[in-house]
């Protein structure tokens, strides 16, 4: 389980990045040399070799020689940890926020209903 939870932090660390979103959006659209991807972001080669190496680390993204180019492609299963995580917590949150409305209409004094 030490291993899951470890994979989780890595995606979620990859995601928390705006320029690695945003690579994993134009990603989604399908497979992209490392250029290709780059081109958008003021930064360096190097410095944007790093966020893929986070990417890829993450199991987010693959990354393949064709020829003389890096492409990329996206590897949506990297992010089944992460939504199946997300679920849990959406339950608890949708199951607790139906129990308080039930709650407030049911009570004297609540709100009217819309």
């Amino acid at each position: 389980m030490v291993e899951g939870h470890a994979q989780l932090n890595r995606v979620f660390a990859a995601l928390a990045d705006p320029t690695r979103r945003t690579t994993l959006a134009r990603l989604s659209q399908g497979a992209a040399s490392v250029g290709e991807l780059a081109q958008p972001f003021e930064m360096s080669p190097a410095a944007f070799s790093k966020h893929l190496k986070v990417l890829r680390e993450a199991g987010l993204i693959s990354k393949e020689l064709d020829g003389r180019r890096h492409r990329c492609s996206l590897r949506p299963d990297g992010l089944r940890a992460a939504c199946e995580w997300l679920v849990t917590y959406e339950r608890f949150w949708s199951d607790g926020l139906d129990g308080l409305e039930s709650f407030l209409k049911s009570s004297d004094g609540g709100p009217a209903d819309a």
